[in-house]
């Protein structure tokens, strides 16, 4: 099993920045890759960024490339969502998941084995 802690989350006005970190542990060597996603209640989760451990298949989603940048550090075993020129529609629970491998896109929530609580982040105009 592999827990997942986010945190990082907050109240911040449109054009601050915040920095998520998702914590990993236990049988994080089984995991390849990771993955952000964000989603407001009664809405579909809708995919963010995605990195591997290595560092390698970084991916964005269109919504918010150019403005959040995701990154890793093995030795903590922690993902980053540096997240720069916030909007009023970034306002979502953003959570963070692990995969062990790498079947199906990295798009969807099928593709991910694990996720963590979620961690509230709220934008206002």
């Amino acid at each position: 099993q592999v827990q997942l802690v986010e945190s990082g989350g907050g109240l911040v006005q449109a054009g601050d920045s915040l920095r998520l970190s998702c914590a990993a542990s236990g049988r994080t060597f089984s995991t390849n890759a990771m993955g952000w996603f964000r989603q407001t209640p009664g809405k579909e989760r809708e995919f963010v960024a995605h990195i591997t451990w290595s560092g390698g298949m970084i991916y964005y989603a269109d919504s918010v490339k150019g403005r959040f940048t995701i990154s890793r550090d093995n030795a903590k075993n922690t993902v980053y969502l540096q997240m720069n020129s916030l909007k009023p529609e970034d306002t979502d629970v953003y959570y963070c998941a692990a995969r062990r491998y790498f079947r199906g896109s990295h798009y969807f929530v099928t593709a991910y084995d694990y996720w963590g609580q979620g961690t509230q982040v709220n934008v206002s105009s």
